[in-house]
């Protein structure tokens, strides 16, 4: 259970988010009807529980369900094999007046029957702290450390082999022809030999978007510090440095890092849900929660990108 600090009745309503969403999803490359557009005009933040008061607890939104068995990083206590992830849709109650996420770790053989219907809050501060539900299919990958954290000699090392990756793609280049100039008669014909070239081209190669850090929702790994210089995570109890347990990211793969995407999702055709499933959006755009390897019992700790 959560308690606000602000007026909790005032918000977007769950079954409003929802409802949008599967509107968008449903419409998705052709033009709404009429009805579409008259519900997604009427789903406006308001005041959805005016009884609702300042200081009545709300139930957690719950998040993610994860099982050892199906996720070889998931590390927690010892004889818990299940962690339930749970945070308040109002991004006020955790430290520094960020989102408020709970974290519990369970034997899978002690779980009885889900409730029904399941207990949420029915309002959230922002459309964007609601996880759209879906499927886990977990597909473990090996990445690397964050480039700013290695040593200069490996980092120049790095900087030599991605050079020679462009010089190689130069050549070939060269070598079919791709780089000579060529007339059109008509714009069309220029455009459609553009994207025919890009098409034929292969994608860049490089570090930090193809080795480094695996966008999307992960479980353990490393941390990325795009946006702000790396800073030291550690655990308030015992002072031991904490590792990643679980990254929360708004986007499966950017125009960088598409050799991330799954091969099943890469004839999706642009479709957003393939790129960001969840709809999740928190802090600005990528949220980590750790945990203390030396007893994952102790308090977790997030960081924002």
């Amino acid at each position: 259970m959560c308690t606000a600090v602000h007026p909790k009745g005032t918000g977007h309503r769950l079954a409003d988010v929802r409802l949008r969403r599967r509107i968008l999803a449903d419409s998705w490359g052709r033009e709404r009807t009429e009805d579409e557009e008259r519900l997604l005009d009427g789903l406006d933040v308001g005041s959805h529980a005016p009884g609702l008061r300042d200081d009545d607890p709300l139930p957690l939104l719950a998040v993610a369900q994860l099982y050892a068995r199906e996720i070889p990083d998931l590390v927690g206590p010892e004889g818990h094999d299940l962690l339930q992830v749970f945070w308040c849709p109002f991004e006020v109650h955790g430290d520094l007046r960020a989102i408020d996420v709970v974290l519990k770790w369970r034997h899978s053989a002690d779980v009885g029957d889900v409730l029904m219907p399941q207990p949420e809050p029915p309002v959230a501060g922002r459309e964007e702290c609601v996880p759209t539900m879906c499927v886990v299919h977990p597909e473990q990958v090996v990445e690397h450390e964050y480039l700013g954290l290695l040593d200069d000699e490996l980092r120049a090392a790095i900087d030599e082999w991605e050079e020679g990756l462009l010089d190689e793609a130069g050549e070939a280049g060269e070598e079919d022809g791709s780089s000579s100039e060529a007339s059109y008669a008509t714009y069309e014909e220029y455009a459609a030999a553009m994207t025919a070239a890009q098409a034929s081209e292969p994608d860049a190669i490089d570090y930090m978007s193809d080795l480094s850090i695996a966008p999307g929702w992960k479980v353990g790994g490393f941390a990325s510090w795009h946006l702000t210089d790396p800073a030291p995570v550690d655990c308030r109890v015992c002072g031991t440095a904490m590792r990643p347990l679980l990254t929360v990211d708004q986007w499966e793969c950017d125009g960088a890092s598409r050799s991330w995407l799954p091969v099943e999702d890469r004839d999706s055709g642009g479709d957003p849900h393939a790129i960001s499933p969840t709809d999740v959006y928190l802090g600005r755009g990528l949220m980590r929660v750790h945990t203390c390897p030396s007893d994952p019992v102790h308090p977790h700790r997030l960081s924002f990108q």
